[in-house]
């Protein structure tokens, strides 16, 4: 009896432990990446980032344009667009990454159309969740949508990255 209860004091203090160590404000900081990526899909080098939304990679000895599926980024000439593509940059800027397809290959301008990851960082993910991208579904792929969306509706409301410049407020998640 008194060994169950020195157990059961052990777990109640690791609980306890455990629990202090829980950020609990929702921070896209704290977002988990104990998913790991898919294994399939191709590894390419970042050689260059483009942009918010799109990145050069070598894949097979060949340069290539990625577009990432589900997310937008402010363009060129529009407001936040160096936040966007630094925030892109720091994620992948000289990475090795994992690039995973949903649907469609390519889209209209010939880019491979992929979701990305760096080791178990979802980078579309990130970028939604932290404000630097909204959620797009461009049709038929939708896998992540949902996803995106909700971690977008968070951010928003947390008035994260390119939020507070309104700069996703056209009224359309769909392209």
């Amino acid at each position: 009896m008194k060994q169950l209860k020195v157990v059961s004091s052990i777990v109640v203090c690791m609980l306890f432990i455990a629990g202090c160590n829980l950020d609990t404000t929702g921070s896209p900081a704290t977002l988990p990446t104990t998913d790991p990526a898919p294994q399939d899909g191709e590894l390419a080098r970042v050689l260059y980032v483009v942009d918010g939304d799109t990145i050069a990679v070598e894949l097979n000895g060949v340069e290539e344009r990625v577009r990432y599926i589900g997310v937008n980024t402010p363009e060129r000439d529009e407001v936040c667009y160096e936040e966007a593509t630094d925030a892109n940059a720091s994620l992948v800027e000289g990475e090795m990454v994992r690039m995973v397809p949903d649907v469609s290959d390519r889209d209209r301008y010939d880019r491979l159309l992929r979701y990305i990851y760096v080791g178990n960082t979802f980078v579309n993910e990130q970028l939604v969740a932290y404000g630097y991208a909204e959620a797009v579904l461009y049709e038929p792929d939708d896998r992540e949508f949902d996803n995106f969306h909700n971690l977008e509706v968070q951010a928003a409301a947390s008035g994260l990255g390119c939020h507070p410049t309104g700069i996703f407020n056209d009224g359309s998640d769909r392209r």
